[in-house]
């Protein structure tokens, strides 16, 4: 490799298999819902995680974006996060196109939202409030997986309530590799689930929303209120199946990679500094400390962004065996 890059696990490029399955993709017209690998992808979506539809999106923010679209009306509002993807780094998405008022809380460092503090979102039915539709989670969130007996009581809380369960499950595979889990397991308790297949999976583009066929057909109305119709989209859609199929089981070397990297920057840094979560490193290191590392590696073709390291399919045992080194060579002082 000629460069290292641990930004994030969506600079992952397709593989030489990937490809030759892309290129040689079935296509046809989506919209009219004649696309054969569009379909294909789909279908097996839905399957994996238990639920009875799919629709193909060019990104997870789309996704996320058609599932709050089709639970809530305008007015409504949605229960999320204050550190959720859906909620701060999505462009305001809901709010802006559908008029759907995000009620941010607390959330922990494992994604959990505390459910007094749920309850206490929840408004009562009052010309006052905006109608509460949707509780927002997030699976993983920076890489680490929601316990997995949480989902199923924030989904007693849905159901006590009436209000739909939304997943931001963009990195949903990491989630169930990293507990040996189905990700229909991981997807039981939500009516909508948004997962991505150009992270970890490898994928070039796109994501899917899977839920009811009720919901994914109100959803495919809003991806072409949205301008998500892509016509002969096989061709990529081809490549996330390709994901799907091969890459799954794979996500589990990037979270061991993780931890070894993780042990040798343990070996560096105070104790505390060094935090993983699957196929992430988070570390706390102070601004300058930080800086000074990250122009050691980028001297050596590494580049890591913000102290959040994130492993995938394109770091191998060489550009491994280099971070180490580089790691073990530095000096702070």
């Amino acid at each position: 490799m000629n460069a290292i890059d641990l930004r994030s696990d969506t600079v992952t490029q397709p593989s030489l298999a990937m490809r030759d399955v892309m290129r040689d993709a079935s296509v046809g017209d989506d919209v009219y819902a004649e696309d054969p690998s569009i379909n294909a992808l789909e279908a097996y979506s839905a399957d994996l995680l238990g639920k009875e539809a799919a629709i193909f999106a060019s990104s997870g923010t789309q996704s996320n974006l058609l599932g709050l679209l089709a639970h809530c009306q305008r007015g409504d509002e949605y229960i999320v996060g204050s550190n959720a993807h859906t909620f701060r780094y999505e462009g305001g998405g809901a709010a802006v196109l559908g008029s759907i008022q995000p009620h941010s809380i607390p959330m922990d460092q494992q994604g959990c939202l505390n459910l007094e503090d749920i309850r206490g979102a929840i408004k009562p039915d009052d010309i006052h409030f905006a109608c509460s539709k949707v509780v927002c989670l997030e699976n993983t969130h920076a890489g680490v997986p929601l316990p997995q007996q949480y989902p199923r009581q924030v989904r007693q809380i849905c159901d006590e309530f009436g209000l739909a369960l939304h997943l931001d499950g963009a990195r949903l595979f990491n989630a169930a590799v990293a507990q040996n889990v189905s990700p229909a397991v991981v997807s039981e308790y939500f009516d909508s689930v948004s997962i991505c297949l150009s992270k970890g999976l490898g994928a070039p583009v796109g994501s899917l929303l899977v839920g009811s066929a009720a919901l994914i057909k109100s959803a495919r109305r809003w991806r072409k209120v949205l301008g998500g119709g892509m016509r002969q989209g096989g061709i990529i859609a081809a490549g996330g199946l390709h994901a799907l199929t091969h890459h799954v089981g794979d996500l589990a070397a990037d979270h061991q990679r993780a931890e070894r990297v993780a042990k040798v920057l343990e070996s560096k840094f105070d104790l505390g500094a060094v935090r993983l979560a699957t196929n992430m490193i988070h570390l706390s290191l102070p601004l300058k400390n930080y800086e000074k590392l990250a122009r050691w590696l980028a001297n050596s073709g590494i580049e890591v962004g913000r102290p959040r390291w994130v492993f995938h399919r394109d770091i191998d045992d060489q550009a491994e065996a280099k971070l180490c080194d580089c790691i073990s060579r530095f000096r702070d002082n």
